[in-house]
């Protein structure tokens, strides 16, 4: 028996209040979405689980409003970067007021030390912007087409693309050799 595709799922939710058919959805996504959202938070697990959670209930609550105009992942995923952002603001946190933040490495960051100390993916997605680390995460991470990053932030295409191809100089630049004098 094949299992029921999200659409189905949000389907029986919305009819029915059918909450195994959310359950499903919830587990179905939950892992991803915290991996998500820990990568976005620079590994806070704690602080993950939350905001997941937080997506989660976010979830329900709108569920009824979910159209089918894009996949449901998209619009799970939109969610989750509606609900990092409000954590951030609520926060205070300067770094993470919006997804329009500049795309400068934070100051005081030593971008080749950190490649010198053999940086794990992790650390180098840390370089990014906010924006830039939201597109690749969705983007590879997810492998959403840029078009589905595009609706899940919110942004234009244009600038999906823009962000995938600065955060990939950031992070070139970012990884190469030290050059040593001879």
């Amino acid at each position: 028996m094949q299992a029921d595709s999200d659409a189905a799922l949000v389907a029986r939710v919305v009819a029915d209040d059918d909450r195994a058919a959310f359950e499903l959805l919830v587990r179905r996504h939950q892992s991803s979405l915290r991996a998500f959202l820990r990568r976005l938070l620079r590994n806070d697990d704690a602080r993950a689980d939350d905001l997941a959670q937080e997506t989660f209930i976010k979830l329900y609550r709108s569920i009824g409003s979910f159209r089918g105009q894009a996949k449901f992942t998209t619009w799970l995923y939109r969610i989750a970067c509606n609900t990092w952002l409000d954590h951030c603001r609520r926060s205070g946190s300067a770094e993470f007021t919006s997804l329009e933040d500049v795309d400068a490495i934070p100051d005081g960051t030593d971008a080749g030390a950190m490649a010198a100390s053999q940086m794990d993916a992790g650390r180098a997605l840390a370089l990014l912007s906010p924006r830039q680390r939201a597109v690749f995460e969705l983007s590879y991470g997810k492998g959403m087409t840029h078009e589905e990053v595009a609706d899940a932030l919110g942004q234009p295409v244009g600038t999906v693309k823009s962000d995938l191809a600065r955060g990939l100089a950031r992070l070139r630049q970012a990884m190469a050799p030290e050059e040593r004098p001879g």
